[in-house]
């Protein structure tokens, strides 16, 4: 079956608003057991998740288009549920009113980019390399200032990620609207899913450093 651009859309946000469900779903469901929350943080074990997330991401980016469709599906739900693990940290640090607050904040900003990129005429496909650039120039930054603990450099890694991650969704949902002409892979909606995915975490993340109200 062709995968014309409308259905490649649909698709893709279908599945990525299912990795979100499952992701903050699960984040609050372990945040609200005790014995779950002991387990997962207790000796390293919260660390080995982290570094299993990271290692399934690469992956499904990697080597999506060799896998089988149902596989590439199940792994995205997969990453999206212990990605969902470790989320529930944010439940206990942060209120619950204002994590809703920054989520709904996050969607319209999310929004808002998505249709700059949709609807722009302008030539994104050369934004991939610079963001790339800044992203990286974020994670060193921020694995410096792990050892400095500069109050100012983490208000200047969140803002200029923000900028990141909104280019990101801009460069995303342009290029997504444009490889259905040239690819027709069938796990297409689950890259551009994870994508999207990754866009959105990242700057609720972000926001939520920078807005959120944090538990007494």
């Amino acid at each position: 079956m062709e995968l014309t651009e409308s259905k490649l859309i649909s698709k893709t946000f279908m599945w990525m608003f299912i990795g979100l469900a499952i992701t903050f779903g699960i984040g609050y469901y372990v945040s609200c057991n005790e014995n779950m929350l002991f387990n997962l943080f207790s000796g390293y074990k919260w660390f080995i998740l982290v570094l299993v997330d990271f290692g399934l991401v690469i992956a499904l980016s990697a080597f999506i288009e060799k896998l089988n469709p149902l596989v590439a599906k199940v792994l995205f739900c997969v990453y999206a549920l212990i990605t969902g693990l470790t989320f529930s940290a944010i439940f206990i640090v942060y209120e619950i009113g204002s994590i809703v607050y920054v989520f709904g904040i996050t969607a319209l900003v999310f929004l808002i980019f998505a249709l700059l990129g949709y609807f722009t005429n302008i030539d994104l496909s050369k934004m991939g390399t610079y963001l790339l650039m800044a992203l990286i120039a974020i994670i060193i930054a921020s694995i410096i200032n792990i050892f400095i603990g500069s109050s100012a450099l983490e208000f200047a890694i969140i803002i200029i990620g923000l900028i990141v991650f909104v280019g990101y969704v801009a460069y995303d949902i342009n290029m997504l609207k444009n490889s259905s002409k040239y690819d027709q892979n069938e796990n297409l909606p689950i890259y551009w899913a994870l994508q999207l995915y990754l866009d959105f975490i990242n700057l609720f993340i972000r926001l939520l450093r920078l807005i959120g109200k944090q538990k007494n």
